[in-house]
């Protein structure tokens, strides 16, 4: 009996101790930027490692980026860009998961496997497509065409989360609605959804991260100067001999504060949503 507590008391100490060194290695990067942010450039190449004290704190690296970019117009540009196709993202999704969960119809399966493909195949296989379709609509250095193309890309595995998390409620609780005349669109809206929130904020941080964080869309669709997003507008401060160090990490450092509040935010929805999909 002793032997076996100390072959599962050894077991939980290897996995708490291989869990510890991934978020290490997941958060460091995150944290080594976040304290160069606020140090002189000899004391980033210096003392990488090291926290700022009084002689090598210093916020030159903010200044430039507030002096020398539109900042400010980038944030924004990624902030509605990421807003409003997260909004599509999510009502689309679970519109559509509804749809194939619900009802059956002529078609159904085929539809559900057609929407698994999008997650296997990767959107940038079609971007000289894409960038084709917005030429002939016209929509190149425009955020339209962003939100549409992330809106297409988060869409597949929306509904595919969403459709199993939709599952999961008791079918007797919708028929219920039914018999008592509650209509389609107020049991989705009054009963589905509400039952379903922790998979929406798994997907709402899903569906952010990928959005926020890229570069490859906004430099083909939207790289005029009014267009740029946070990704796109760091790189002007990354020459091809001189580059701003200061002024990269401390725009990085301001690009990583939506998602850490997003985390803070929706962190107890997302883990919960999380174990309910690796339960079931």
């Amino acid at each position: 009996m002793a032997a076996r507590l100390n072959r599962q008391r050894t077991s939980r100490a290897a996995v708490h101790a291989a869990l510890l060194l991934y978020t290490l290695v997941a958060i460091g990067p995150i944290l080594l930027i976040l304290v160069n942010a606020f140090k002189t450039r000899k004391a980033i190449f210096g003392s990488p490692l090291s926290l700022p004290d009084a002689t090598t704190f210093s916020l030159a690296g903010f200044q430039s980026v507030l002096a020398k970019s539109d900042f400010g117009l980038y944030f924004m540009n990624s902030l509605t860009v990421t807003v409003v196709a997260l909004v599509l993202v999510l009502m689309l999704g679970a519109m559509c998961a509804w749809a194939l969960t619900e009802y059956r119809f002529a078609g159904n399966t085929l539809l559900a496997l057609y929407m698994a493909v999008g997650i296997m195949v990767p959107i940038r296989l079609g971007s000289v497509s894409i960038l084709k379709m917005m030429v002939d609509f016209h929509l190149v250095n425009t955020l339209a065409a962003l939100i549409l193309v992330y809106t297409a890309m988060g869409l597949p595995l929306a509904i595919f989360i969403l459709s199993e998390f939709i599952q999961q409620v008791p079918r007797d609780l919708r028929d219920a609605a039914r018999c008592d005349g509650v209509s389609e669109y107020r049991i989705f809206y009054a009963v589905i959804l509400p039952l379903i929130r922790p998979a929406l904020a798994t997907v709402a941080v899903f569906t952010m991260v990928p959005i926020w964080n890229d570069l490859w869309f906004p430099l083909i669709l939207a790289p005029g100067r009014s267009t740029q997003t946070v990704t796109l507008g760091v790189q002007q401060f990354i020459g091809q001999y001189v580059t701003d160090w200061n002024a990269v990490l401390a725009s990085l450092s301001l690009a990583i504060a939506p998602i850490l509040l997003l985390y803070v935010l929706f962190s107890r929805s997302l883990v919960r949503g999380l174990t309910a999909g690796a339960v079931k």
